[in-house]
């Protein structure tokens, strides 16, 4: 008996030992799980500085709330100037709907996950049969979508392109399949983005921005289109007037203040429960210093929505500008458009002054109303 107790005993310690080894594995990828997602959500803002938001309602002076008269008279509107650390929000800032300025957190994820240098084009991405029922179903309710077909291949490059010129709903969706496998997967790694950057008044729940329920603030916004535009190939995109795609043909910019006033993008937005909407940056001499402004306005109201965003962040960076406010709720694009040569204006697909052609002239490949543009 005591030999087979002598056995025994090793064999009791040698299973202590096994399933203290079992246990010890569990949690070392439980904390493994843990780190990974902080680092996936730590990805989104490393080497950011913090942005602190100052609410404006009255005068201040230098780090202080800017004048009141800044901001547009509806909606809500906020912005940030390079060489000052805070955001600054204008009043009534509260979580509404963003139309197509949501598009901008889903070129960035994209991006993020499959960054493009300058000059690169890309993985391919082959569009379904899936892709076409889906574009039809859309174009059916009106939204903005680009038109594709079974079998067509678009680069990374233009899937973009598809997204952020013309504002594509339909491609916002194959992009979101595209990175994470489904849209519903996408749209929990916007929020997670979205949490990360201090976005705390902002909640996803498309990629296209279609859906009233993805609401956010001007203030939040900003956040995530200056973030953007640290990626290269997002700020050369949005900055591109016109793009050709395999079966659209070409797709031009909504965003009709690029080249002008200092404008060189970002997103524009409209539909009836947004109003117009912009995310932009301008670049303006301040002081007799160049000075870079990143802003967005959302809800202007005005029968073409997407005129009332343009005109609110022409008006507002003006007002910034220190440059005296012009007279009417429309601008006047013939006035002050940057001139472009006949010869460049053909190949870019304006006219000669810079205009974009009118909407009735730009071709069949886009249609849309609501959650569009």
């Amino acid at each position: 008996m005591a030999h087979a107790n002598r056995v025994r005993r090793p064999t009791r310690r040698i299973r202590i030992r096994r399933v203290r080894a079992a246990g010890l594995l569990v949690g070392i990828a439980a904390i493994a799980a843990v780190l990974g997602y902080q680092l996936l959500a730590s990805s989104f803002s490393t080497a950011a500085s913090p942005l602190d938001v100052v609410r404006t309602e009255r005068r201040g002076a230098a780090g202080e709330a800017v004048p009141s008269t800044v901001w547009p008279a509806y909606g809500q509107a906020a912005f940030v100037q390079t060489g000052r650390a805070q955001l600054q929000a204008g009043p009534n800032q509260h979580a509404a709907p963003i139309a197509s300025v949501a598009k901008v957190m889903t070129a960035y994820l994209v991006l993020r996950d499959h960054p493009l240098r300058l000059g690169q084009d890309g993985p391919r991405i082959t569009l379904t049969d899936a892709d076409v029922a889906d574009t039809d179903r859309r174009r059916g309710q009106h939204e903005s979508v680009v038109s594709i077909a079974a079998g067509e291949q678009l680069t990374e490059l233009q899937a973009l392109q598809a997204l952020l010129l013309p504002s594509a709903n339909n491609i916002a969706a194959v992009l979101a399949r595209w990175d994470s496998g489904s849209v519903d997967r996408f749209v929990i790694r916007m929020n997670a983005g979205a949490r990360s950057l201090g976005m705390t008044h902002t909640q996803y729940t498309d990629p296209s921005g279609y859906d009233d329920a993805t609401v956010s603030t001007a203030a939040d916004q900003v956040r995530i289109v200056e973030r953007a535009m640290r990626l290269p190939a997002f700020a050369s995109i949005v900055a591109t007037p016109s793009a050709t795609l395999p079966v659209a043909g070409l797709v031009h910019n909504t965003d009709t203040l690029l080249g002008r006033d200092g404008f060189v993008g970002v997103k524009t937005g409209s539909d009836d429960a947004a109003g117009g909407c912009f995310a932009f940056r301008a670049i303006r001499w301040i002081d007799g210093k160049r000075a870079t402004i990143t802003g967005v306005v959302l809800g202007q109201p005005g029968e073409d929505q997407i005129a009332a965003g343009l005109a609110a962040a022409d008006a507002m960076v003006d007002r910034i500008a220190g440059h005296p406010a012009r007279r009417g709720a429309a601008w006047a694009p013939t006035t002050r458009e940057t001139p472009v040569p006949p010869a460049a204006a053909q190949r870019r697909g304006r006219s000669a002054t810079g205009r974009l052609p009118p909407l009735a002239a730009r071709g069949p490949s886009t249609v849309g109303r609501r959650g569009s543009r």
